[in-house]
Protein backbone atom coordinates (compact mmCIF):
# COMPACT_ATOMS: atom_id res chain seq x y z
CA UNK A 1 0.00 0.00 0.00
CA UNK A 2 1.25 3.47 -0.67
CA UNK A 3 3.50 2.08 -3.60
CA UNK A 4 3.79 4.53 -6.51
CA UNK A 5 4.97 3.37 -10.13
CA UNK A 6 6.86 5.12 -12.36
CA UNK A 7 5.32 7.62 -14.93
CA UNK A 8 4.11 6.41 -18.13
CA UNK A 9 5.53 7.74 -21.25
CA UNK A 10 3.39 10.72 -22.47
CA UNK A 11 -0.13 9.64 -23.94
CA UNK A 12 -0.73 11.81 -27.18
CA UNK A 13 -4.82 12.66 -26.91
CA UNK A 14 -5.77 12.10 -31.05
CA UNK A 15 -8.73 13.98 -32.53
CA UNK A 16 -9.86 10.69 -34.19
CA UNK A 17 -9.27 8.50 -30.58
CA UNK A 18 -11.59 10.90 -29.06
CA UNK A 19 -14.38 10.56 -31.82
CA UNK A 20 -14.53 6.58 -31.78
CA UNK A 21 -13.92 6.36 -28.37
CA UNK A 22 -17.62 8.46 -28.14
CA UNK A 23 -18.79 6.78 -30.87
CA UNK A 24 -18.04 3.60 -29.20
CA UNK A 25 -19.94 4.79 -25.95
CA UNK A 26 -22.89 6.11 -28.14
CA UNK A 27 -22.24 10.02 -26.84
CA UNK A 28 -23.37 12.00 -30.13
CA UNK A 29 -22.34 15.23 -27.89
CA UNK A 30 -20.84 17.44 -31.18
CA UNK A 31 -18.56 18.89 -28.99
CA UNK A 32 -16.52 14.82 -28.56
CA UNK A 33 -17.05 14.96 -32.72
CA UNK A 34 -16.59 18.41 -34.54
CA UNK A 35 -13.65 20.73 -33.76
CA UNK A 36 -16.18 23.97 -34.42
CA UNK A 37 -18.53 22.54 -32.22
CA UNK A 38 -15.55 22.58 -29.72
CA UNK A 39 -13.78 25.70 -30.40
CA UNK A 40 -17.83 27.34 -30.02
CA UNK A 41 -17.38 26.26 -26.26
CA UNK A 42 -14.25 28.03 -25.61
CA UNK A 43 -11.81 24.49 -26.28
CA UNK A 44 -9.03 24.22 -27.90
CA UNK A 45 -9.85 21.43 -30.18
CA UNK A 46 -12.16 18.39 -29.25
CA UNK A 47 -13.17 17.62 -26.17
CA UNK A 48 -12.86 13.64 -24.39
CA UNK A 49 -15.82 12.40 -22.73
CA UNK A 50 -15.32 12.20 -19.12
CA UNK A 51 -14.38 8.41 -19.29
CA UNK A 52 -11.81 8.62 -22.04
CA UNK A 53 -9.36 9.16 -19.41
CA UNK A 54 -9.12 5.36 -18.54
CA UNK A 55 -7.92 4.90 -21.98
CA UNK A 56 -4.73 6.90 -21.06
CA UNK A 57 -4.90 5.37 -17.13
CA UNK A 58 -4.84 1.52 -17.74
CA UNK A 59 -1.06 2.04 -18.24
CA UNK A 60 -0.89 3.42 -15.06
CA UNK A 61 -3.20 0.73 -13.29
CA UNK A 62 -1.96 -1.84 -14.92
CA UNK A 63 1.55 -1.61 -13.60
CA UNK A 64 -0.20 -1.97 -10.11
CA UNK A 65 -2.19 -4.65 -10.83
CA UNK A 66 0.49 -6.73 -13.20
CA UNK A 67 3.44 -5.59 -10.42
CA UNK A 68 4.88 -9.71 -9.41
CA UNK A 69 5.51 -8.60 -5.90
CA UNK A 70 1.80 -7.71 -5.67
CA UNK A 71 0.65 -11.67 -6.81
CA UNK A 72 -2.56 -10.09 -7.70
CA UNK A 73 -3.97 -13.51 -9.61
CA UNK A 74 -5.51 -11.10 -12.79
CA UNK A 75 -7.76 -14.22 -14.19
CA UNK A 76 -9.72 -13.99 -11.02
CA UNK A 77 -10.22 -10.13 -10.99
CA UNK A 78 -13.59 -7.97 -11.92
CA UNK A 79 -13.84 -4.75 -12.11
CA UNK A 80 -15.72 -2.91 -9.42
CA UNK A 81 -16.28 0.67 -8.93
CA UNK A 82 -13.92 4.01 -11.13
CA UNK A 83 -14.28 7.36 -10.06
CA UNK A 84 -12.92 10.35 -12.17
CA UNK A 85 -11.91 13.96 -10.52
CA UNK A 86 -11.09 16.11 -12.83
CA UNK A 87 -9.21 19.87 -12.98
CA UNK A 88 -9.97 20.61 -16.19
CA UNK A 89 -10.96 18.21 -19.75
CA UNK A 90 -9.42 16.84 -21.65
CA UNK A 91 -8.59 17.75 -25.27
CA UNK A 92 -7.26 16.64 -28.20
CA UNK A 93 -3.30 17.39 -28.88
CA UNK A 94 -2.96 16.68 -24.46
CA UNK A 95 0.18 14.85 -24.25
CA UNK A 96 -0.76 13.27 -20.68
CA UNK A 97 1.56 10.96 -18.30
CA UNK A 98 -0.29 8.44 -15.94
CA UNK A 99 1.56 7.71 -12.73
CA UNK A 100 -0.24 4.85 -10.75
CA UNK A 101 -0.26 4.72 -6.57
CA UNK A 102 -1.72 1.76 -4.85
CA UNK A 103 -4.35 3.35 -2.49
CA UNK A 104 -5.34 0.43 -0.72
CA UNK A 105 -5.18 -3.64 -0.56
CA UNK A 106 -7.87 -5.43 1.40
CA UNK A 107 -9.56 -8.56 2.38
CA UNK A 108 -13.46 -9.34 1.99
CA UNK A 109 -15.02 -12.45 2.16
CA UNK A 110 -12.64 -14.13 0.91
CA UNK A 111 -11.85 -11.35 -2.16
CA UNK A 112 -8.53 -9.12 -2.16
CA UNK A 113 -9.95 -6.01 -3.01
CA UNK A 114 -6.96 -3.47 -4.69
CA UNK A 115 -7.79 0.14 -5.30
CA UNK A 116 -5.60 2.30 -7.06
CA UNK A 117 -5.24 6.28 -8.38
CA UNK A 118 -3.46 7.45 -11.33
CA UNK A 119 -2.66 10.86 -11.59
CA UNK A 120 -2.90 12.12 -15.36
CA UNK A 121 -0.61 15.31 -15.58
CA UNK A 122 0.91 17.06 -18.83
CA UNK A 123 4.23 16.82 -19.48
CA UNK A 124 4.61 19.97 -17.78
CA UNK A 125 2.98 18.25 -14.84
CA UNK A 126 0.00 20.39 -14.74
CA UNK A 127 -3.02 18.33 -13.39
CA UNK A 128 -5.79 17.17 -15.12
CA UNK A 129 -7.62 14.07 -13.62
CA UNK A 130 -7.36 11.37 -11.04
CA UNK A 131 -8.69 8.05 -11.50
CA UNK A 132 -9.33 5.52 -8.93
CA UNK A 133 -9.78 2.41 -9.64
CA UNK A 134 -11.40 -0.77 -7.35
CA UNK A 135 -10.73 -4.34 -8.69
CA UNK A 136 -11.77 -7.27 -7.25
CA UNK A 137 -9.64 -10.50 -7.09
CA UNK A 138 -12.52 -13.53 -6.48
CA UNK A 139 -11.84 -16.11 -4.10
CA UNK A 140 -8.29 -15.46 -3.62
CA UNK A 141 -7.93 -13.47 -0.24
CA UNK A 142 -6.07 -15.73 2.72
CA UNK A 143 -8.61 -16.69 5.51
CA UNK A 144 -7.30 -15.73 8.93
CA UNK A 145 -7.10 -18.64 11.07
Amino acid sequence: MGRTYPPTGAYVVGREKVREFATAIGDANPAYHDLAAARSLGYSDVVAPPTFAFVIAYAGSSQAAMDPELGLDYSRVVHGEQRFSYSRPIVAGDALVATATIEAIRAVAGNDILTTRVDLTTEAGEHVVTTTTVIVARGTAEESA
